[in-house]
């Protein structure tokens, strides 16, 4: 087997897998009653923006102990930096994976496919399972196992408005993990030595976006 066909079939995979990805990814947009050019202008936009954090604050770092050798397959990772690092740590807000996915929470609400009074309680009980279950990875950044933000949202929404349980999972799947696992985990930024600590993730489809969308996928 040559090495020309070899790259030719490793390049078909890549192009399968990231069909089947926009695929999934627009199932589950429509669920939340997005059309399909909506949604994948959407999916699109949260992707290119995953690359874009803009920076808000600055705090002094510290310098934090060797992470351990052994570090646990955490999903849910602010932004990698090398051990060791000192001086200041930015404080940003990631555009693909905090701006967009709130956007679209705001959205929801106001076209009232989300009842502000289911989603104040599962905002409540997502954000504390977020905040319960991360934890701060030394040189690394923040870390939580990536489907208990998901089943947790999902659950609750079906318990809470199975008639409408696809956008209230994204909604305070979204915005649980926001507020748990990011923002009232911001005063451990100083002992985490990184240069910039990114809410929202420093990618969208290992973050927020992961967790709204398999979310709605699980209702």
């Amino acid at each position: 087997m040559s090495l020309r066909y070899l790259l030719v079939m490793l390049f078909l995979v890549v192009v399968l897998v990231t069909i089947i990805q926009l695929e999934v990814l627009t199932i589950a947009f429509q669920k939340l009653g997005l059309s399909p050019r909506a949604a994948l202008l959407l999916v699109l936009a949260a992707l290119f923006g995953s690359s874009i954090n803009i920076p808000l604050a600055s705090v002094t770092g510290t310098s934090p102990p060797s992470p351990p050798a052994d570090i646990p397959p955490w999903g849910r990772i602010w932004l990698p930096v090398a051990p060791g690092q000192t001086g200041k740590t930015i404080i940003a807000v990631n555009l693909g994976g905090c701006i967009i996915p709130t956007v679209l929470c705001l959205y929801l609400l106001a076209r009232r496919l989300v009842d502000p009074f289911d989603l104040l309680p599962a905002l409540l009980i997502v954000a504390t399972a977020s905040y319960v279950f991360s934890r701060p990875i030394p040189g690394i950044g923040i870390g939580m196992p990536v489907f208990i933000a998901p089943l947790v949202a999902a659950i609750t929404a079906l318990l809470l408005a199975p008639a409408n349980a696809a956008p209230l999972a994204f909604s305070c799947g979204v915005l649980g993990v926001l507020l748990g696992a990011d923002i009232l985990r911001l005063k451990d930024t100083r002992q985490m030595g990184a240069n910039i600590v990114s809410i929202g993730g420093a990618g969208t489809f290992d973050g927020i976006f992961l967790t709204g969308i398999i979310a709605v996928l699980l209702t």
